[in-house]
């Protein structure tokens, strides 16, 4: 993250235009997802094979698109300094969408069968950036819940 902060005020001070930083829509959603799968330090085969079921779902692309972002997403996350950076380019979202993405990052984190207390802290706080009800976020958990990891 220091690298990161580094890289920002680099570019300020060249006068470079930070606006190019900013992650895509679709890729501020991959990148989400990268986040909650990587934030217990561990990211294992069914948190990637969920990545890229999730991506193809909610966007509507194929396996190679998917792979692509997925790729992109984990270079734009080395590179971030926090969440705001991704859920700032999904303000457009509807609160079905919103919502939807929620669930989709609880998806990730329950993929291996157990949600990290990590895991947890990302998607709230990026729940919360998303101006997700607590009540919505909950229910999201659940659906994540009930659904088999293994069932994929």
């Amino acid at each position: 993250m220091f690298n990161a902060i580094t890289s920002l005020f680099k570019q300020l001070l060249e006068g470079q235009d930070l606006a190019k930083n900013a992650a895509s829509p679709e890729l501020a959603i991959a990148c989400l997802l990268t986040e909650v799968a990587g934030a217990d330090h561990q990211i294992s085969q069914p948190e990637q094979q969920a990545k890229s079921a999730l991506l193809k779902h909610l966007l509507s692309i194929d396996d190679e698109e998917a792979a692509a972002l997925l790729a992109r997403a984990e270079q734009q996350v080395k590179q971030s300094a926090s969440l705001y950076d991704f859920t700032s380019q999904l303000r457009n979202l509807s609160q079905t969408q919103r919502f939807e993405l929620v669930k989709a990052m609880w998806e990730v984190a329950n993929a291996d069968g157990t949600i990290d207390p990590l895991e947890d802290a990302v998607i709230r706080k990026a729940a919360e950036l998303l101006y997700v009800d607590h009540s919505q976020f909950i229910r999201a958990k659940l659906m994540a819940a009930d659904k088999d990891p293994q069932a994929e």
